[in-house]
């Protein structure tokens, strides 16, 4: 039975969802259970690569908002995900050359809904997130959106390592938030551009920095070596908007 836009409980509505082409986000089952129903819902999940999440029966029932997960609550996406030549192609459509938000990570919905509202009122043509080990499209991400969400595609990607080679390879330049890189303000953030912002606790991946043509730093004033993902997403990107339009 479907609870809202965003999770779904009981073994035949998260079956369904799967037979229907609904997009799963994360599925979450009860840790040690291995009935029948809840294999063939795991050998679902595994064939379009859902993150599974084994959870006790109390954190099940915190989550249930119907009492009837029966060991089963899916999370799903609240609109469809795009494809990464899609975003291209709406660079292309305005005469622009692409700026483009790659999120290697983030986890927290609330990040990711703020980052998209920022790559939306910055004027980036997409976004693209992984499958794996990151928030999805939830009802969450969409509210924290304020209705961004509806004007910026997003699009989900096996391997953001891969993603960025072939961003590379069709002549975006690739540019990433790091605190031991160069000022900002010293970076070249105009042209065809991919803005790579990090987890929350652990910043971009190594592999995924070692790819990076640019690794730009924030000036820190403070104690503190870090700034919020979404925030330090939003200073980038108003960074490269400045150079972009205003320089």
């Amino acid at each position: 039975m479907a609870v809202n836009e965003s999770q779904i409980e009981g073994r035949n509505a998260v079956m369904e969802a799967y037979r229907s082409g609904r997009t799963v986000d994360k599925l979450y089952v009860l840790d040690g259970c291995h009935d029948g129903p809840v294999m063939s819902i795991k050998r679902e999940a595994k064939k379009h690569d859902t993150m599974i999440r084994y959870v006790d029966k109390d954190r099940l029932d915190q989550m249930s908002q119907t009492g009837r997960h029966q060991g089963v609550i899916a999370v799903t996406s609240v609109m469809e995900y795009a494809e990464v030549s899609d975003i291209l192609a709406a660079a292309e459509a305005k005469n622009e050359p692409p700026f483009i938000f790659v999120l290697d990570g983030i986890e927290d919905p609330h990040n990711l809904g703020a980052i998209i509202r920022t790559a939306h009122q910055a004027g980036a043509h997409g976004v693209i997130i992984p499958k794996n080990r990151a928030a999805g499209l939830t009802a969450t991400v969409e509210r924290t959106s304020a209705g961004a969400l509806n004007h910026v595609p997003v699009a989900r990607v096996t391997n953001i390592g891969r993603t960025v080679d072939e961003l590379k390879e069709k002549g975006i330049w690739t540019a990433c938030a790091d605190m031991d890189g160069e000022l900002m303000y010293k970076c070249d953030l105009t042209g065809p551009l991919a803005l790579i912002v990090g987890s929350e606790g652990d910043g971009v991946s190594r592999l995924v920095r070692e790819k990076c043509d640019l690794k730009c730093s924030i000036p820190m004033k403070g104690e503190l070596d870090s700034l919020n993902a979404s925030v330090a997403a939003a200073v980038l990107a108003y960074e490269a908007v400045r150079q972009r339009d205003f320089a």
